[in-house]
């Protein structure tokens, strides 16, 4: 069944977060693309020598960002200067499509990340992300029969995450999740659930177990922020 439909319908399915069929020609083409982009990535990222111009020339390969980069500046140092709010990735990693990663300003990713981006996976400006995360943007059903292995079809959700955040390490995120700015998640969480502005998560399921608190705030009882500005 899956070898007959309209690759257009298929891949508009996928990226809606319907269910489509990943094992047609053009479906896997496109992840063929991409994990030979990301070999190109490791091997450049991983061998210490690459300047910081041509990685992000790879990334952008790599996410299929044709977005263009700033000439390049008469000095390394004004280059660097240049280039200093483009996210930095390190290597190995592991993309599946790379054009539905979209990382932010300033955003950092340490190594070993994996990323199942059937649908968008949206990352703020200057959020951090420790070694061995991975986030989960694909599903496939519940029903076995359904589900069929690589024959039957796969879902997906958009995983959308704030700006100011950071990961610890071997955190994961499943499909549909959202996660607000600011949120700090404990090394080995696994965030299967919406997460609100400024707080810490930790756990598997994660769970809220602190606010944070912001200049101009401060803590009158558990789960209470005073308002900037707010007299008492």
């Amino acid at each position: 069944m899956h070898r007959t439909i309209d690759p257009a319908e298929n891949r508009r399915r996928m990226l809606a977060g319907e269910l489509y069929y990943a094992f047609t020609p053009d479906l896997t083409a496109s992840r063929e693309r991409c994990k030979a982009a990301c070999t190109e990535y490791n091997l450049q990222v991983t061998s210490g020598v690459a300047p910081r111009r041509k990685l992000i020339e790879l990334w952008q390969k790599l996410t299929m960002d044709d977005t263009p980069i700033p000439p390049e500046a008469p000095t390394p140092d004004e280059d660097s200067d240049l280039l200093v709010d483009y996210p930095y990735v390190d290597g190995p990693l592991k993309v599946d499509y790379g054009f539905n990663v979209k990382l932010g300003k300033g955003v950092f990713v340490n190594f070993n990340s994996t990323w199942l981006d059937t649908c968008l996976i949206t990352v703020g400006a200057r959020t951090l992300i420790g070694p061995s995360c991975s986030f989960y943007a694909a599903t496939h059903p519940i029903d076995p029969t359904l589900r069929n292995g690589t024959r039957g079809p796969e879902g997906g959700k958009p995983i959308t995450i704030g700006e100011d955040c950071w990961f610890g390490g071997n955190c994961i995120v499943l499909p549909g999740v959202t996660i607000g700015n600011g949120v700090t998640i404990g090394a080995g969480s696994v965030v299967t659930k919406d997460v609100p502005d400024y707080v810490v998560v930790a756990g598997n399921p994660a769970r809220v177990i602190k606010k944070i608190e912001r200049p101009g705030e401060r803590v009158l009882e558990e789960g209470v922020l005073e308002e900037p500005g707010k007299t008492i």
